[in-house]
């Protein structure tokens, strides 16, 4: 599955907090240098789907604030893991 991401970095936790548009907003607690962030971001993502490291990969938005996601072998869909209502 691919996720679309709106990062904001230097935030006091990671959490999800929301839509930005079409994308999923994401406070990370890492300041945007060095690949911190992205960093961040990646391992957050694995735990929440539960898969390894390995499994997720940023595919677009390295040194941007949106960034495309590639998650391989989650049983969990983006709606259960962020509790997204669906949209009418």
């Amino acid at each position: 599955m691919y996720l679309d991401i709106h990062a904001q970095p230097g935030a006091k936790q990671t959490a999800y907090v929301g839509l930005y548009g079409e994308a999923l907003k994401i406070r990370l607690a890492a300041p945007p240098v060095d690949g911190k962030a992205n960093e961040v971001l990646l391992r957050f993502l694995a735990q929440a789907f539960q898969v390894p490291l390995a499994q997720v990969r940023l595919c677009s938005g390295h040194s941007g604030r949106r960034k495309r996601v590639a998650i391989t072998g989650s049983a969990l869909s983006v709606a259960q893991v962020f509790a997204l209502e669906p949209r009418a």
